[in-house]
């Protein structure tokens, strides 16, 4: 099956995923799609034992959520029947890397906000380019709260206190700090950081049957139902204030979803915010 924002290779028990959705690599309701349709089959693989997802786009690994999903509503509604109860579309993402039997990997060379940022923190691991990396939870200057499990991913990782921090703040912090504070594993030089990552997949793919599979099992995180519903009720409350909808439009006017304005979106934000 062809997934067009999806690169694909397979080497000895690993597959490597690249996402390239120019030119910011989004997370729109295709992307979500293809997502489900590559990794849903792949759970009766036990060939395969690792899943490494990195980004086309050196700068952006996921920029962050779509902000066009509205024009995508048809999709959108196909992948929420699909979602476990309970669960929401773009938390359905995080459950699909989370319940996934093969050892999930990201490798972080570029920005991952919002969606981008959920979408790392649900895989098992997350190694970052120490001198490129950001990673940042930005819906609060968008007049949103996450709604795609960043609040329960970053209870867990991180603890309460720098969740609200993270949160509230809105700000994209380096691989130093996020490996510091718990979000990904580890800050890896840049250089470092392909060597790094192979070399990992291929160790764990390496491990005798079922091994891998085993300790996912072990360590299965729990599904934190009624976290996701807090959620969703507090992003429903949000997202459809005339607030919302000027910061989301006007930042797209001034560039957002284009490299040049994603380079300093919560600037941008900041400044529509202020404004207003």
């Amino acid at each position: 099956m062809a997934h067009p924002t999806l690169r694909t290779r397979r080497d000895t028990g690993v597959l490597r995923v690249t996402f390239d959705n120019p030119p910011v690599n989004a997370l729109s309701a295709n992307v979500m799609k293809e997502l489900r349709d590559l990794l849903i089959p792949l759970r009766d693989d036990d060939s395969l034992r690792v899943i490494v997802f990195d980004s086309a786009n050196p700068e952006y690994f996921i920029a962050h959520v779509d902000m066009h999903l509205g024009e995508q509503m048809d999709l959108l509604g196909e992948l929420a029947a699909q979602a476990p109860e309970g669960v929401n579309v773009f938390q359905a993402v995080g459950e699909l890397l989370r319940t996934q039997p093969q050892v999930t990997i990201v490798k972080l060379a570029g920005t991952a906000r919002g969606g981008g940022a959920e979408f790392a923190a649900a895989a098992d691991m997350t190694f970052a380019a120490r001198e490129t990396a950001r990673i940042g939870q930005i819906e609060v200057l968008m007049g949103i709260v996450p709604s795609g499990g960043a609040t329960q991913y970053l209870l867990e990782r991180v603890g309460r206190n720098r969740a609200l921090e993270l949160i509230l703040r809105g700000d994209a912090v380096d691989a130093d700090t996020a490996a510091a504070y718990g979000w990904i594993n580890r800050a890896v030089p840049a250089a470092e950081l392909d060597g790094f990552v192979d070399d990992l997949a291929r160790d764990i793919a390496a491990l005798p049957a079922g091994v891998a599979a085993a300790a996912k099992r072990v360590l299965a995180p729990p599904t934190p139902v009624a976290g996701y519903g807090r959620e969703e009720a507090e992003w429903a409350e949000l997202i459809g204030r005339p607030v919302t909808a000027r910061l989301m439009g006007e930042s797209l006017r001034r560039g957002a979803q284009t490299p040049e304005g994603e380079r300093d979106l919560e600037g941008l934000l900041r400044q529509i915010g202020r404004e207003g």
